[in-house]
């Protein structure tokens, strides 16, 4: 079983737990029920956990409710999954800022670490 933490900024702030909170409650208990999924499952469907292509692995969950599409970036650290960002998809493609904002995080947290 893996085990998946939210990514705090410096001054403590948690981005995606902070996203789960603006979500309706049918929405937030989907985010939860699919985390649950990810966390675990031994292999996980790539319809809910894929790699992002051309990424220093950042991977993404995946979470449909309705005509409502949400995402979850981060990144693997041996069995957890830190989770830095979450958003509202809009259009096909991940938007290169959120992959961004995942890769900057990514290196925060590994700066902060050591």
């Amino acid at each position: 079983m893996k085990e998946i933490i939210f990514y705090k900024t410096s001054s403590g702030h948690s981005p995606v737990e902070e996203f789960i909170d603006s979500l309706n409650e049918k929405e937030a208990k989907k985010v939860v029920w699919t985390l649950r999924l990810v966390r675990d499952l031994e292999r996980v469907p790539e319809e809910y956990l894929k790699k992002l292509k051309s990424t220093d692995d950042i991977w993404e969950i995946r979470v449909q409710f309705g005509n409502n599409i949400f995402r979850f970036l981060g990144f693997y650290e041996s069995n957890t999954i830190i989770l830095t960002n979450a958003f509202s998809k809009k259009t096909q493609k991940t938007p290169e800022k959120e992959i961004e904002l995942a890769k900057q995080r990514k290196k925060e947290y590994n700066e902060r670490k050591k």
